[in-house]
């Protein structure tokens, strides 16, 4: 287990950067690889990893083997309360496919919605959200490398509920019957999904798997396939597959959540027992062998993707155990690692950078290799600088390795984390904690506790030098290579010839020892005379309390019990946007640099090393209506999270590097945003859904190039200086430690000016007027790749939200029409969308929108049906099924929500100064169970007008406007 996934694994929230190697594997096997020999991916003789392993399983989790072989684990957990997570996990993925069924593994996990032997076509999913589970969020599945996974998030745990759930899953196991016309109407679907997936950063992937793993399985076998296949392949080779791959031996089921654990496993009983598969099992994959390499570059290019430079050292893959040992030794490994990183980071922030990001790693790949990684992102045309920078500090490391006093921090935040994560285990989310045993089974890992995790840790680290730590850090770096794999949009003189030699010069330059860095100390303690509150009051209702202290803050807390050891600031102030020139001359988007540039006495580098061994996290927005400061923190931290706030509300240092590090990113992040259809809509279409307004969205990109510092810190220092302050604490947090810790920091400060109401014409947010034909909005991407979008506009929510939630429901409404129409029935889109936002700050500014990507052949189509499914809701009431699929998802969902302190702080965030929001809060959920069939067809007519609709489609650079 890397660092990484331990971290993780601790819920420590600690970020690495993941180069493109890592997100490839990360994305495409949702953090899980094999467990296999090097030429085979064979299965365990152990059912459990823990029955071989001195590693220790978490006690609570009862793991069993029916008799027909089927794995399980079972966990109670009442976070959120009565909620659960089942995971239908089989051993197989595309590395099990032969050449003729090269995307066939993923093409049945589609099938598994389309009918089965007991339940009829198309019925699966409605079966499903009857019981109040939305299609994608809460039923889903995803196709890797090494697994095939099916996911149900339970809104509840009823009988109804879950032996309903696993009726499907049992369904999917053993009972599909892919029918022929089926079959064909989904191979549509998979076409559209390879086309939206088809992006320059996946091509890339595919080339440096390629690159890296010549005649190896893994360079053929991306789970999304071969299209010739999946247009053609024969009903049999599907029902050859599935007999093979989906079989009692080869299935896990998971299952996470608020119910009687013996219950559960007797209803997982009941469901699966009976399963027989008398087929032949499939072979194993033969994954291939790694080639001795020497020095060697690849150069893939294409527009729309980022520049990098991604170095490797290759070995052939080892199948080891999961034992406390081998954690050790990773965990030693992944330090230096760490060390490594930080210096990364510490480049990356000065004056003129050499790179934008930088990180090294060891990896496990899909059971095919391993490999020490340097992954670096820059501007392009900047490769040389940043390719000599970084093999020039990894040298350093392994000429000099990590310092004590560099091994002592990375100890010190990972024992921060790791033991917030033992405090908090108790209110772990149920679907994470699923996620992760799911994971610890396709990895053949042991799941283990938080505080087995911390054990661990602290045995490897009590007596740990320097010196083994380098020894760990430096065989990472060995094998074959380096291997140099370089994406670029534009060419790079002299090509892959001249990377390789300044690869080659560079590993001749001499190497320093690193500079030690002074110690410092948190200095931001004093921020005036600590105050006590002038008023109080309870809303009993909500748990909350509203609190004003004699300068004009005003606290709202919310003591909660839904995760131990968390609370949650959020701090606003200010207008926000509606300070802000409509022409976007002042980015909002650049507003993180205000976190990023340090304090006044303190860089962010020194905030990092001062707060190491506390949990405390800082942000900066710039949202519609405020300046918004937020916190992230457990008890033991709290006063020094609020001392951390107020710190950068009253000392921002403003430095300017992260200023213009912000502007440097943009040309090439613009550039790499536009290459797909909907990062185009992402880049112009909130300006245009606002008639031109610049506040919203992202501001074109002359537009920051020419801004200022200057100009973004005046405005929000302005706005910061004046109005009330209003803070909301909610969590782990009692209202007196809440009192106390603001009182000694914003409470302090000097009483506030009298806020500047904002000017009318920033109130002003204006949807755009109808068009007769689309706006057109262009890519540049593949000319195969176009997406419609058709928007009709609403109403606000500032005096009532019930009209604003019945639009939303019927937003859901054509969610479910659009996806059996567009997905389903014409099979043209993958993942047709519908939504809708209702503004509390912009009057009678709202919008509810319809959007698929589609061949640019049949936007035309797209248009005509969206226009039908419209007219037909304006025309005839819907079914009550159709409303109760929509509601019950809704409500599920939000009561999910409900159940997390991050919705309470965004709900009860502006409470103080929108007293309406209290009453909103209140009938979220009762609004939505009141809408009729009747409702619906109102706001349908109401709104889905089609004389007021707008439309755009977006098409690639240098094709025609459809007609």
């Amino acid at each position: 287990m890397t660092l990484r996934r331990l971290l993780l694994a601790a819920a420590s929230g600690l970020v690495l950067l993941a180069g493109p190697l890592s997100g490839a594997v990360m994305a495409q096997t949702t953090g899980a690889q094999t467990a296999g020999g090097q030429t085979t991916t064979a299965q365990p003789s152990d059912p459990w990893a823990q029955t071989t392993s001195d590693v220790p399983a978490d006690p609570a989790v009862r793991f069993g083997v029916l008799p027909n072989g089927m794995k399980y684990a079972i966990l109670r957990n009442a976070t959120p309360p009565n909620q659960a997570a089942l995971r239908l996990r089989f051993d197989a993925g595309s590395l099990s496919e032969t050449d003729a069924q090269k995307g066939l593994a993923h093409f049945l996990e589609h099938m598994a919605f389309n009918g089965s032997n007991n339940i009829p076509e198309g019925e699966m999913t409605r079966r499903l959200e009857r019981l109040g589970l939305s299609f994608g969020g809460d039923t889903n599945a995803f196709t890797s490398f090494d697994q095939t996974a099916y996911t149900l998030n339970l809104p509840n745990t009823t009988d109804e509920v879950v032996e309903t759930s696993l009726f499907v899953l049992r369904e999917t196991a053993s009972e599909l019957l892919f029918d022929a016309a089926a079959v064909d109407s989904e191979r549509g679907v998979i076409v559209g999904e390879e086309r939206t997936r088809d992006v320059p950063g996946l091509r890339a992937i595919k080339a440096q798997f390629a690159f890296l793993a010549p005649g190896q399985r893994l360079a053929d076998r991306f789970p999304i396939g071969d299209l010739n296949i999946i247009r053609t392949a024969p009903r049999d080779e599907f029902v050859d597959f599935y007999r093979k791959y989906y079989r009692p031996e080869r299935a896990t089921m998971i299952a996470v959540g608020d119910f009687d654990v013996a219950k559960m496993e007797a209803q997982i009983a009941t469901a699966f027992g009976s399963w027989v598969n008398p087929a032949a099992d499939g072979p194993e994959p033969v994954l291939g062998d790694v080639q001795p390499r020497q020095t060697e570059t690849r150069i893939f290019q294409e527009a729309g993707v980022q520049s990098s430079t991604a170095i490797f050292w290759t070995k052939p893959f080892t199948d080891e155990p999961d034992t406390v040992a081998n954690r050790r030794e990773d965990l030693v490994r992944s330090l230096g690692m760490a060390v490594l990183n930080r210096r990364f980071s510490e480049l990356a922030r000065a004056e003129n950078p050499p790179f934008l990001a930088a990180g090294g790693d060891y990896e496990e790949i899909i059971g095919s290799l391993e490999a020490g990684t340097l992954n670096v992102n820059y501007n392009p045309g900047e490769w040389k600088r940043a390719l000599e920078t970084v093999e020039q500090e990894l040298r350093r490391m392994v000429q000099y390795g990590a310092t004590q006093a560099e091994l002592d921090r990375e100890i010190t935040e990972i024992r921060t984390r790791l033991t917030a994560a033992v405090a908090s285990a108790a209110t772990r989310q149920t679907p994470t904690l699923a996620g992760a045993l799911l994971s610890a089974a396709n990895e053949n890992e042991v799941f283990s506790t938080p505080a087995t995790q911390l054990e661990i840790f602290e045995a490897t680290v009590a007596d740990l030098r320097p010196e083994a730590v380098n020894t760990a850090f430096r065989d990472a770096f060995t094998g074959n290579g380096p291997l140099a794999f370089v994406t670029t949009p534009v060419a790079i003189e002299g090509g892959e010839a001249a990377i390789t030699a300044a690869l080659e010069a560079s590993r001749q330059v001499p190497v320093a020892a690193p500079v030690a860095v002074a110690a410092m100390a948190w200095p931001y303690t004093r921020f005036g005379t600590p105050t006590e509150p002038d008023s109080r009051t309870e809303i009993a209702d909500l748990g909350t309390t509203l609190i004003t202290f004699a300068n004009g803050v005003k606290l709202t807390v919310k003591p909660t019990t839904f995760t131990d050891e968390q609370i949650l600031v959020n701090v606003r102030v200010g207008n926000g946007l509606l300070d802000l020139p409509k022409d976007g001359s002042i980015p909002a988007i650049a507003a993180p640099v205000v976190i990023q540039g340090g304090l006044g006495q303190l860089t962010q580098s020194q905030l990092e090393q001062v707060l190491a061994s506390d949990v405390v996290a800082t942000s900066f927005s710039i949202s519609p209506d405020a300046y918004t400061y937020g916190g992230a923190t457990r008890p033991e931290d709290f006063e020094l999270q609020m001392q951390l706030l107020a710190a950068f509300f009253t000392d921002s240092a403003w430095r300017p590097e992260p200023f213009a590090r912000f502007k440097s990113l943009v040309p090439a992040q613009f550039d790499q945003i536009r290459a797909t259809p909907g990062g185009a809509l992402a880049l112009d279409g909130e300006a245009l859904l606002s008639s031109g307004d610049r506040r919203f969205g992202l501001p074109p990109q002359e537009a920051i190039a020419a801004a200022e510092l200057s100009s973004l810190r005046a405005a929000v220092e302005a706005g910061v200086a004046q109005g009330p302050i209003e803070i909301t604490v909610v969590g782990d947090v009692t209202v007196e430690a809440a009192i106390a810790a603001v009182g000694q920091t914003f409470g302090a400060l000097p009483a506030r000016p009298a806020a500047t109401a904002p000017s009318a014409d920033s109130l002003v947010r204006r949807f755009p007027a109808p068009t007769p034909e689309p706006v057109r909005i262009v890519h540049t991407g593949l000319p195969t790749q176009a997406l419609a979008y058709v928007a009709w506009p609403t109403v606000d929510s500032i005096e009532d939200r019930t009209e604003g939630r019945i639009v939303g429901l019927l937003a859901r409404v054509l969610q479910l029409r659009v996806t059996d129409k567009i997905r389903e029935e014409l099979g043209i889109a993958y993942s047709p969308g519908a939504s809708a936002t209702s503004s509390n700050i912009f009057p009678a500014y709202g919008y509810a929108f319809v959007q698929a990507e589609v061949p640019p052949e049949n936007l035309g189509q797209l248009f005509e049906t969206v226009d039908e499914v419209a007219a037909a809701l304006r025309d005839t009431p819907i079914e009550a099924d159709e409303l109760t699929r929509a509601r019950l998802s809704a409500v599920e969902g939000l009561r999910r929500s409900q159940a997390q302190n991050g919705w309470w702080l965004a709900n009860l965030s502006a409470v103080q100064a929108r007293p309406g929001d209290i009453d909103a809060i209140r009938t979220a959920i009762s609004d939505l169970e009141a809408v009729t069939p009747a409702d619906i067809q109102r706001v349908a007519q109401a709104y889905l007008k089609p004389g007021t609709a707008w439309r755009a489609e977006v098409t690639a650079a240098g094709a025609e406007a459809s007609e």
